[in-house]
């Protein structure tokens, strides 16, 4: 996947649809327990891909919804 997103923004998107403080967000908690649905999912993948994540696919967040996971799949980095 190439690497066109920070963690600061990963992190920024995934509070922003929580609507929560993206500190809050620990990097290895399930982020659907949290509150992020598929509709919420689905709008980062296309935000994501239109910030350069063009091969990202539902799937890949959608089967380990955790930030840390995220981070490292769009940035390279852990979270």
């Amino acid at each position: 996947m190439q690497q066109t997103l920070s963690p600061e923004r990963v992190r920024a998107d995934v509070a922003e649809l929580l609507d929560c403080d993206p500190a809050e967000i620990a990097p290895d908690e399930n982020l659907v327990d949290l509150g992020l649905d598929s509709v919420r999912i689905m709008t980062l993948v296309g935000r994501w891909r239109a910030a350069g994540a063009v091969a990202l696919e539902f799937p890949d967040l959608a089967e380990q919804p955790e930030l840390a996971h995220w981070t490292a799949l769009l940035t390279g980095d852990a979270a």
